[in-house]
């Protein structure tokens, strides 16, 4: 069966003989054409058009038309299941599943291409303390509040992702080692001076950082290993462990 848009059947009834003086289309028939559009679409010669032929043809039409409604229905629901599966279900960022995976496509299209690409460990400092003095829905606000800081100061094609419970991820494209932690550094400050108050009590908020460039046949496993070891040193080395 040939289907045709509904301008171009219009156009094609327009210009057959005798089309204007054909009878008004039958009930049911308005949510998908004349009759002439009907006889169009199908290809039978009008003289062969029977009530019953146009019945049918009219009702299969508006299953047809249903049937691409249900479809977009469908892809619609389909891309929401799949955002859903990709958030993290507290903060506005992608889970820890979703960034490896996007990790996993930057690290093919670096190696591809030659290009660098790095990425930032943060730890949230303290959150222990936050939780104990003030609640644990002062933490999940305070896991926000970074989260926020982190999306709004970094690019369109970087990656924000929640690693572990105050471990958070930032995929940087075309970023090499210093300009990682050069980047990492100024979220850092950032996040710093960020004014907490909750229920009327005002807390501090920092994160420790460690940023690792892509490496050649390295893993995913082992580039977010790296730069959750870079950050660890750099929190023992500012509580004087080192």
């Amino acid at each position: 069966m040939e289907i045709r848009d509904r301008k171009s059947v219009q156009r094609a009834s327009s210009v057959r003989k005798g089309a204007s003086s054909q009878p008004a289309a039958v009930a049911g028939e308005a949510a998908v054409g004349a009759p002439q559009d009907v006889v169009a679409i199908s290809g039978i010669p009008e003289t062969e058009l029977t009530p019953n032929v146009r019945r049918a043809l009219t009702a299969l039409m508006a299953e047809v038309q249903q049937l691409r409604r249900e479809l977009v229905d469908a892809r619609s629901r389909i891309g929401h299941l799949e955002k859903l599966v990709d958030e993290d279900p507290l903060i506005p960022v992608v889970n820890r599943r979703a960034f490896v995976r996007e990790l996993s496509r930057m690290m093919a299209f670096a190696q591809r291409y030659g290009v660098p690409a790095s990425v930032v460990y943060f730890d949230v400092n303290n959150m222990k303390k936050i939780n104990d003095a003030h609640g644990h829905a002062a933490g999940d606000a305070a896991l926000v509040a970074i989260s926020k800081v982190l999306l709004e100061n970094v690019r369109a094609t970087d990656v924000v992702g929640r690693l572990g419970g105050d471990e958070l991820g930032v995929l940087l494209v075309q970023t090499d080692q210093a300009l990682a932690e050069h980047k990492a550094g100024e979220l850092a400050a950032l996040i710093q001076a960020q004014d907490m108050v909750w229920e009327g009590k005002p807390f501090h908020l920092s994160v420790a950082w460690g940023a690792h460039a892509f490496s050649p046949g390295a893993s995913p496993g082992e580039i977010l290993d790296a730069a959750d070891r870079a950050m660890y040193r750099k929190k023992s080395v500012l509580k004087g462990v080192e």
